[in-house]
């Protein structure tokens, strides 16, 4: 293992098994289960369970899909989770795996079960059931077919599994039991009956595993080593275990980490699906979603998505972490490596009153300070150029340093001017055109006899801005705690400023050959990308904006 690697407990018993010859290789697993789109929790699975594989060559890590729900899965969220892993740097190679590979072999162990004695088919309703499994404090009481003799039992699954009753009508269940303080231990249930469509077998089967029973033995059948999942499963352990005992099988070592949450976000997959259910987003892939495709398409880096989980790192508690610090690593990341651009959101029109008509020159401007190779730009300045409405002011406060009557404030890579008047609309009396002057010997924005000014605005030459539509996107949750139980309105918890859209942007030209997944700094303004679902082309631009410039979680640490 390489010396560098960040440790964390699991990551040492891994190394402690192999140096001590109880395992040659390892083999891990990441096993989604394909009903929605994979969020930022998942991150920290994805990064623990393919980081060790890629950090360590006697090390493996299988990607598969515990497929045994047909009703909420199907084909679109088993591409996106593919997609998203490969997004964030990691590979499978040809070990790519499904649940419902092993759906003969699943059935085999469960005949195996019935024959050794070990489950029966339960005829009890949905409600009958759960009634009889007893609370935390009080035992489960037997199920009445709970006696039935192995040949009934055979004779009943078998039936099941030819399509012969229906949905509710029975049940496999192990039988363990039913006084166990531990709830899953108390028969549960391995097999429905279903007629919903698999995603990959079709009706192929009437009857589907449970996931409980499916989940420990599918790592079994793959050899897993370390089965890696979050404390949730730790009171399942001794179920899985069971299962593996019974059929004496080859036993992976269960380990359990705590999940990690992040603040004002919502992560319950239930609650991500009623949001695009019900339409409060565009999507999975909205901007405003934490899955791994909305931060994408929002300009998240897979970098600095792999460099908060490495902060956060994996403990044996539950973690919830600050927004802030992801937003933080957003920021160190694209600060490195994004270009630099004009860009005005909500222009008001300047006119520069003596400078030649006609006429129009190329600044040289810097493509990013923090990268000595990225090189230098060239940006048209004409006689008209737009400025931000919120860098005016006609009756400056004492706090406001930027244009105003009679104020000479710097443009950025330009000149200094000074403006003589403003011009309203008649009707609204809105400020419609700002009349300037400039300094022809300040080009570069110095000037030669030494004065200084308080302000530097950007800008853009009006007669070569390229229009663009600008994405404002803010938290889609203001609560720091936004999960809700069943029962909740889930709109009370939502932001109902997480977007702004501005149709009336201009950007410096050079933006129209923007190209997905290459970050942008707007000067002044934040950081950006292009949206590569909507943006159609050259005439039909649309940014998103990734981040702010603020970073208030960098500014808490250093006053710590």
């Amino acid at each position: 293992m390489e010396e560098n690697i960040h440790q964390d407990f699991i990551r040492d018993i891994i190394k402690t098994d192999l140096a001590s010859g109880k395992h040659k290789s390892i083999t891990t697993r990441f096993p989604p289960e394909p009903n929605g789109y994979l969020h930022i929790g998942h991150a920290a699975s994805i990064c623990l369970n393919f980081g060790i594989a890629a950090e360590n060559n006697l090390a493996t890590c299988n990607l598969r899909f515990d497929d045994t729900n047909p009703s909420k899965e199907n084909t679109e969220f088993v591409e996106a989770i593919k997609t998203d892993i490969e997004w964030l740097g990691f590979s499978w190679d040809e070990r790519e795996y499904f649940a419902s590979d092993y759906f003969e072999k699943l059935h085999g162990f469960a005949i195996t079960l019935i024959e050794k004695g070990k489950a029966y088919v339960d005829s009890q309703t949905q409600e009958q059931i759960r009634t009889n499994r007893g609370t935390l404090t009080q035992p489960g009481h037997d199920s009445p077919y709970r006696a039935r003799n192995v040949q009934e039992n055979l004779n009943l699954f078998v039936e099941m599994r030819e399509g012969k009753h229906q949905p509710g009508s029975h049940v496999l269940r192990a039988k363990i039991d039913m006084s166990s303080p531990n709830l899953n231990m108390r028969d549960p249930v391995m097999y429905r009956i279903l007629d919903t469509p698999h995603h990959r077998t079709g009706t192929d089967w009437p009857i589907y595993p449970m996931y409980d029973f499916a989940h420990g033995l599918s790592d079994s059948i793959e050899g897993v080593t370390h089965s890696l999942c979050t404390m949730e499963y730790e009171d399942h352990r001794p179920l899985y275990d069971w299962f593996i005992d019974e059929l004496e099988v080859f036993k992976s070592r269960q380990i359990e980490f705590g999940k990690i949450f992040l603040s004002h976000t919502i992560l319950s997959k239930r609650n991500l699906t009623k949001l695009v259910e019900n339409k409060l987003v565009s999507g999975w892939d909205d901007p405003r979603m934490p899955t791994i495709s909305g931060m994408r398409r929002l300009g998240y880096s897979a970098e600095s998505i792999k460099d908060f989980c490495k902060r956060v790192s994996i403990t044996r508690r539950w973690n919830t972490a600050e927004i802030e610090l992801l937003e933080h690593c957003l920021r160190e990341d694209l600060n490195k490596k994004a270009n630099r651009a004009l860009a005005v959101l909500k222009p008001v029109k300047v006119v520069i009153e003596n400078y030649p008509e006609n006429q129009v020159e190329y600044l040289e401007a810097l493509n990013n300070p923090q990268d000595a190779d990225s090189g230098t730009r060239k940006i048209p300045f004409s006689k008209e150029i737009y400025i931000e409405q919120e860098d005016f002011m006609e009756k400056a406060t004492n706090k406001f340093y930027r244009l105003t009557p009679g104020r000479e404030v710097r443009l950025r890579y330009g000149y200094f001017i000074t403006c003589t008047s403003a011009i309203k609309d008649p009707v609204t009396n809105e400020i419609v055109e700002i009349r300037c002057t400039y300094d022809p010997e300040t080009r570069g924005g110095n000037a030669p006899d030494g004065r200084k000014v308080k302000s530097t605005i950007h800008w853009v030459s009006a007669s070569h801005a390229v229009d663009a539509e600008i994405r404002l996107y803010e938290r889609l949750c203001l609560d720091p705690e936004p999960d809700i139980s069943d029962g909740q309105d889930l709109e009370s918890v939502l932001n109902p400023n997480s977007l702004e859209t501005i149709t009336s942007a201009k950007l410096e030209p050079s933006l129209k050959d923007a190209t997905p997944g290459n970050p942008i700094q707007f000067e002044r303004l934040g950081y950006f990308c292009l949206d590569f679902k909507d943006s159609t082309g050259e005439n039909n631009l649309v940014f998103n904006r990734t981040v702010s410039l603020r970073d208030s979680w960098n500014k808490q640490q250093s006053a710590s």
